[in-house]
């Protein structure tokens, strides 16, 4: 997931920043550079009832990513289906926003950022596709669900946003039912849970990184960018865990890899443009939901009552501190 993450009110922050609006006349600007449509995505803020229909939508594309991932992984590397995801996710964009907006497209602001969020992005894939390759999708669900905890945790160093104690409690306790779903020092513990983790961690930073980029360059370019990394660069290592696909059943489930994420990850964005991050970031809960009906309905597996326990306590959390960041005066300056 995505953009995508919790609201802290950067966008105020941004608009202070030299970097993120132009300097010259409007006009030319607006013929000439991206952040002409960046103005035009923005246009429709208001629509809410859109925002959360895309996120929902999301919600059930990225499971359903990770079902294809899951398959492709019991006979290919981990690497090898990580590749498919992002060349796929860049192809079919590029093919679905050149035609409108041309080269410029991947004209950007902040290369340097742009590149740090793909790599981020990428290590957070890599080592989700990893982790379910041994663990349901139902379970790797809910413990990436602790994200938004750690876009919590990373706003303070590098957002400047102050935090309170009720944000620490609630920290706390979202990584306590982090422990009831991995259930360390136990029979059921697997060591691919710490891959979601870290994937978690990625994609927390990878949130942030999307923040800090939001209004220097509109989400199409974003949504470009943000899988070029895993795309071209590991052209070098993908000849070392290659394997041709064995049936054209696979190549489609290879090619449908790039369409399924580079769609929901589209979908965040368009959500994000609809209406406020604080309204439409609870329902990227959805995906949970839609995590357990792909693995009960391919792989028949079900999460055990705990796994629902710790769930619950992970996404209570999440909405605790996206609800306190909503609050006047809890915002950073």
């Amino acid at each position: 997931m995505s953009a995508e993450g919790q609201d802290t009110g950067i966008p105020a922050r941004q608009r202070l920043d030299p970097a993120a609006r132009p300097t010259a006349a409007p006009p030319p600007r607006k013929a000439a550079e991206p952040p002409a449509a960046d103005g035009d995505w923005r246009a429709p803020a208001q629509n809410t009832l859109l925002g959360i229909l895309f996120i929902c939508l999301a919600g059930l594309l990225f499971p359903m990513m990770n079902g294809v991932a899951k398959t492709l992984g019991a006979d290919y590397s981990s690497l090898q289906v990580s590749w498919a995801r992002a060349f796929g996710h860049v192809v079919f964009m590029l093919a679905a926003f050149l035609p409108r907006h041309g080269l410029g497209l991947l004209r950007t602001r902040r290369p340097g950022l742009q590149l740090a969020r793909s790599a981020t992005l990428f290590c957070s894939n890599l080592c989700f596709f990893l982790a379910i390759t041994f663990i349901p999708i139902a379970k790797a669900a809910a413990i990436s669900m602790t994200a938004p905890l750690i876009v919590a945790i990373l706003a303070w160093p590098m957002l400047g946003e102050r935090t309170t104690v009720s944000r620490v409690v609630a920290l706390g306790i979202g990584f306590a039912g982090v422990l009831t779903v991995i259930r360390p020092g136990t029979a059921v513990f697997h060591w691919a849970s710490l891959f979601v983790l870290a994937s978690a961690a990625c994609y927390g930073l990878y949130q942030i990184l999307t923040r800090l980029i939001a209004a220097a360059d509109p989400p199409e370019t974003s949504t470009v960018y943000s899988s070029v990394v895993g795309a071209f660069g590991i052209l070098l290592a993908l000849p070392f865990v290659w394997e041709t696909p064995r049936s054209l059943f696979d190549v489609a489930l290879f090619c449908s890899l790039g369409v399924l994420g580079a769609l929901g990850h589209y979908c965040v964005a368009r959500a994000l443009g609809y209406a406020p991050a604080s309204v439409v970031s609870p329902f990227q809960y959805f995906q949970l939901l839609g995590s357990v009906a792909v693995g009960w309905l391919v792989f028949s597996d079900l999460p055990d009552a705990l796994t629902w326990v710790g769930a619950g306590v992970i996404v209570l959390s999440g909405l605790f501190i996206g609800w306190t960041q909503t609050r006047p005066g809890n915002r950073s300056g």
